[in-house]
């Protein structure tokens, strides 16, 4: 199998920090030669992001909204096909080549018609070659000639296709007339050895082809006769029994191909897939694009081998953050500066954790790390990770680390630190004409203690006012989200960028209240002074709340 890919990706709902991080490392990856990396998004980005990446013209990290099991993660590429009209020789060959048990078969335009594989043409070879039933199939007089590399004696219409009746030559003369007879003697292909007298019945009544075996030719009498009555005459090089058997092989792929195997698509889950690939009398199924070309076919013993991707977890290391459907994949590394959470491998894995203001200051340093200059584009992204994921630096998060390498940034980009901070604060700190929902969800991470789960969104205004106002609005969506999630409590941080402070909304599960011990600014939000870190400041002290309920 070829390099896998490796999704370089940040948690569900990704903030600056983690969008960020995740295209950065990547391409540092890809810039020490590892063409295979790929920045991805587990979610959509909110404005403030959205506001980096075009500002600086650097294209979003690809959007996968989860990573359940799909055919594309387990599929074999880039496989051969066959040309509907080409012959089953041919196509025969072309799996030989590539030690393939399955052909597909497309028409002119390249899109699927149907499977060849070997059960399906041994049912129709058997049903063609029957001695008891007279079957007629489609070929054409040029397909021959290319499968049995026959000399051309007399050729008319050598590509049109018809239907052939196929007799051998090997009875007696009367017994020969009276079977030609029974055919339709227009499609008729006689195959005779150097038996004078049958090669005349055959021209006589006017069959389709003559082939003439072992290399006999044709005298001149007989080739005049067959040119006035608009008979084909070939000579093929092999003995009578191969050339019978062969011309079986000349009809074109389509018909001996099945079209009853279903195709299925990339983005089909293996779960779907799985009953049509053992309904499948070849157990692979052709894998299409949206216009029906090729992409690629999947077996059942691919789904047997690992996927063909694996991941870098970025800005989190807990599974309850991760895209869905992460369990599934092999994690090579995890570069982080949250606290250690449920994430376990069963392998070593490279795991970077440092207790800094921000991802991108890790990743800002790895490229120092491996003497990498920073391109201009990335080191500006870095910098707005930076100063977004530690308020200007002002967070209580910020290590000197981040100054130092922030100040290294600022150089490189000739960015002012104020003016970019105050410019991505702004972009990222609109409210107004902005849906609950949508703002609990753009930055909210799952967190899980012993046997309780609980949410923490995040959001950074300038003025709390317009929160508070619509607080009803809030926390219903806050509630919903805690009934959805069987959670303990759901929460929602609020910054106020211009005190350095919190209000805290909170929903949570009666039973939990009393063990709330936040300063309380009316029913269900909270004043948390000097509060402006979710991972360094709140989360410690909720997770002191829930050990006291569960004691």
């Amino acid at each position: 199998m070829e390099d896998k890919t490796v999704y370089v990706i940040g948690h569900k709902n990704p903030d600056t920090d983690s969008g960020v991080s995740a295209v950065s490392y990547a391409r540092l990856k890809q810039l020490l030669g590892y063409k295979n990396y790929i920045a991805a998004r587990a979610g959509h980005f909110a404005p403030q992001t959205e506001y980096i990446f075009n500002r600086f013209k650097v294209p979003y990290p690809m959007y996968i909204p989860d990573l359940v099991p799909k055919v594309a993660y387990y599929m074999t590429g880039s496989c051969n096909s066959v040309q509907e009209d080409e012959s089953v020789w041919d196509a025969i060959g072309k799996m030989d080549e590539s030690a393939s048990r399955v052909l597909p078969v497309v028409d002119r335009d390249g899109r699927y018609m149907a499977l060849l594989h070997y059960n399906v043409f041994a049912q129709n070879v058997l049903a063609v070659m029957n001695p008891e039933h007279k079957t007629a199939f489609p070929t054409s007089i040029a397909l021959i000639l290319h499968t049995m590399n026959a000399q051309p004696i007399i050729v008319k219409n050598e590509n049109d296709v018809f239907k052939a009746g196929v007799l051998v030559g090997a009875a007696s003369l009367d017994t020969f007339k009276q079977m030609l007879a029974e055919h339709q003697s227009e499609n008729v292909v006689v195959i005779a050895g150097d038996r004078t007298e049958i090669q005349e019945a055959s021209i006589d009544g006017g069959v389709r082809l003559l082939i003439i075996t072992s290399g006999h030719p044709l005298n001149k009498e007989l080739r005049d006769k067959a040119e006035a009555n608009n008979v084909s005459v070939i000579i093929s090089p092999y003995a009578t029994s191969s050339t019978a058997m062969l011309i079986a092989y000349s009809t074109p792929v389509s018909v001996m191909a099945d079209m009853d195997i279903t195709p299925v698509h990339p983005e089909d889950t293996v779960s779907r897939v799985r009953p049509l690939l053992q309904e499948s009398p070849c157990r692979c199924l052709p894998v299409i694009d949206a216009d029906k070309k090729i992409v690629g076919i999947l077996s059942e013993h691919d789904l047997l081998r690992e996927p063909n991707i694996e991941l870098i977890l970025v800005d989190h290391n807990e599974m309850s953050q991760a895209v869905d459907g992460v369990e599934h994949y092999r994690i090579q590394e995890v570069i982080d500066h949250h606290r250690l959470g449920t994430l376990s491998t069963d392998y070593p894995i490279t795991f970077i954790n440092k207790p800094i203001g921000s991802t991108s200051t890790l990743v800002a340093n790895l490229y120092r790390e491996n003497r990498v200059p920073i391109p201009i584009d990335i080191a500006s992204l870095l910098l707005c990770g930076i100063l977004s994921d530690t308020l200007i630096l002002q967070s209580t998060t910020t290590t000197d680390v981040d100054r130092e390498t922030a100040q290294y940034l600022s150089d490189i980009t000739n960015l002012n630190l104020k003016q970019l901070g105050k410019d991505i604060i702004t972009a990222g700190s609109h409210v107004e004409g902005r849906e609950a929902g949508e703002l609990i969800h753009q930055d909210m991470k799952e967190y899980t203690q012993g046997k309780e789960n609980y949410t923490v969104s995040q959001i950074e205004v300038d003025n709390t006012k317009e929160i508070l106002d619509r607080k009803k609005e809030f926390l219903g969506e806050l509630e919903i989200e805690r009934r959805a999630h069987k959670a303990i409590f759901t929460s929602l941080l609020v910054t106020d960028i211009t005190q350095l402070s919190s209000i805290l909304l909170f929903t949570c599960d009666q039973k939990f209240e009393p063990f709330v011990t936040f300063p309380k600014l009316e029913e269900n939000v909270f004043y948390l002074k000097d509060v402006v870190s979710r991972k360094k400041q709140l989360i410690p002290l909720m997770a002191e709340q829930i050990d006291n309920y569960e004691r």
